[in-house]
């Protein structure tokens, strides 16, 4: 599943610095739920969320002998302590007494950025992962998963990738099965949503529907394909939807050639689909390419 791989030894200047490789898969919600505000202002939220084949790379110089650095080829990505690759980097050393004489990390970036895909906390979770392979695995997954939460709240998921049920802050995440193979098509549309303004819409007004995950997980325990679909749910897609109509008619076109499900992403603006049949896919891409530039398609991994 990861793509990871350490080179030994490259010689920079009159350095030889060793470089780590590591893919940063983008995440997105099949279900979606925000529960109440927790004390320290943020909410609690049960989803199942699921890694997709979409992904940064991520290289890492390690023992530069100079200062810290972030380079990322996407414009408006912080390059500094703002980054959550860099906090990721700053944590491991700190948690777990490591030591570096510097640090360059280079993002290649392909998951859009404010879409609900979770890009920012797949780089932090890749590094986290290359640090720690680098560095003799000095903690397990779980205990690097739980490392991922002084991160961010999505970073504990990316860090285990998969299928999971995550609930808290994003803290507890539970692994399930593998979800039986399918097509996603996403959609990333020219518009973004403030998350925190997201969520004081959610607290003041009523939530007339909420996904079922015990149903879900039933489903994906079963592998039926069917089954996930008919429970796929986010409470925020709704509210997104009512103040920007066009998720509507991606979704209508989602829905005229050929997926069986489609559903906004985390608090958006990306929109998935799951389709059954890559030749489906392929012709939902094309048709949503004349008015969107950001169509991928992907597969669960």
């Amino acid at each position: 599943m990861f793509f990871g791989i350490i080179v030994v030894n490259k010689k920079k200047g009159s350095k030889h610095i060793t470089t780590l490789y590591e893919g940063a898969f983008a995440k997105i919600n099949l279900t979606l739920d925000v529960l109440d505000k927790r004390p320290d202002g943020y909410h609690d939220i049960q989803s199942v969320m699921q890694t997709i084949s979409i992904r940064d790379d991520i290289e890492i110089d390690v023992d530069t002998g100079k200062p810290w650095t972030l380079i990322c080829d996407k414009e408006g990505v912080p390059t500094d302590h703002r980054n959550l690759a860099w906090k990721a980097a700053e944590v491991f050393f700190e948690q777990t007494r490591r030591q570096t004489t510097g640090l360059e990390i280079r993002i290649t970036k392909r998951i859009p950025m404010e879409a609900g895909m979770g890009g920012g906390s797949a780089d932090a979770a890749a590094v986290l992962r290359a640090l720690n392979r680098h560095y003799g695995e000095p903690l397990s997954i779980m205990a690097l998963a739980e490392l991922g939460s002084l991160v961010g709240s999505d970073v504990p998921f990316c860090v285990l990738c998969g299928t999971a049920m995550v609930e808290g802050r994003g803290e507890r995440v539970r692994k399930l099965p593998d979800m039986p193979d399918c097509c996603f098509v996403v959609c990333k549309p020219d518009f973004s949503v403030s998350t925190p303004e997201l969520y004081k819409k959610i607290d003041d007004s009523t939530i007339p529907h909420r996904p079922d995950h015990q149903k879900m997980e039933s489903a994906i325990l079963a592998g039926d394909l069917g089954k996930i679909a008919e429970n796929i749910y986010n409470v925020f897609d709704p509210v997104v939807t009512q103040e920007h109509l066009e998720l509507n008619y991606i979704k209508s076109i989602y829905n005229s050639y050929g997926s069986i499900a489609q559903q906004m992403t985390g608090s958006g603006s990306a929109v998935f689909a799951i389709v059954q049949d890559f030749e489906y896919a392929a012709v939902i891409c094309n048709m949503l390419r004349e008015n969107y530039p950001n169509v991928f398609i992907a597969k669960p991994v």
